[in-house]
């Protein structure tokens, strides 16, 4: 899929983008999503991440990034990187790839991590958050934010004293397991090109690469 990407991949992917944005938003805290006619805008309000486009078709990309001028502004193309830096020009700098992805979920007991770790559940409306601590700190954590049908997992991170002890597996587990508790069949998040190995084996398919860029701030 990562390798064979046209933009014919954008009608099938239009709607686990809707999912993310939507997701990610409540996720975030922030503002309701803005649809544009190229995508959607998300007013993040953070300094050096002041708003972002989120835009399913790279043809798009051009007339965008030549409209945007503000310091930490972003945008997350759906298309690899190649299909999109020439439009973007030299103010602009391009991030490490990035990759959307979904995954069906279903229903599935706890999960239960090695010893001597544990897992905690805080949740607050319908953003949920997943922790796994020794008691003396969290060694693993992450987020899934349920809209209706679909959970968008965010924030997934292992402390790097506890890598490598099958804990990020634990997280996306107890997150899928809390989202199809709450009514979520599909799952989507975005991958780093670190994470991207770890989500594949646990079932999880790209759907578009995502080329993300920044104007960066004085």
């Amino acid at each position: 899929m990562i390798d064979s990407w046209t933009p014919a991949d954008v009608s099938r992917t239009g709607q686990v983008v809707a999912d993310w944005v939507w997701g990610w938003a409540l996720s975030r805290g922030t503002p309701d999503p803005v649809t544009e006619p190229d995508g959607y805008r998300v007013d993040v309000g953070l300094p050096e991440h002041r708003v972002r486009y989120v835009l399913p078709d790279p043809a798009s990309v051009g007339p965008r990034a030549a409209a945007l001028t503000e310091p930490g502004t972003w945008l997350k193309v759906c298309g690899p990187v190649g299909r999109v830096r020439s439009a973007l020009g030299s103010r602009w700098t391009i991030r490490e790839p990035e990759y959307l992805m979904s995954t069906g979920l279903g229903t599935r007991p706890p999960t239960t991590p090695p010893a001597p770790y544990t897992v905690e559940l805080h949740s607050t409306g319908d953003v949920h958050d997943v922790v796994v601590t020794t008691g003396k700190g969290w060694a693993a954590k992450g987020r899934v934010a349920v809209r209706g049908p679909a959970a968008v997992m965010d924030m997934v991170e292992t402390d790097p004293a506890h890598r490598r002890r099958g804990l990020g597996s634990v997280v996306m587990s107890e997150l899928s397991r809390v989202a199809a508790s709450r009514g979520a069949v599909c799952g989507v998040l975005v991958a780093t090109e670190e994470g991207l190995a770890l989500y594949g084996k646990l079932g999880w398919t790209v759907d578009s690469p995502i080329t993300a860029a920044h104007l960066a701030t004085r």
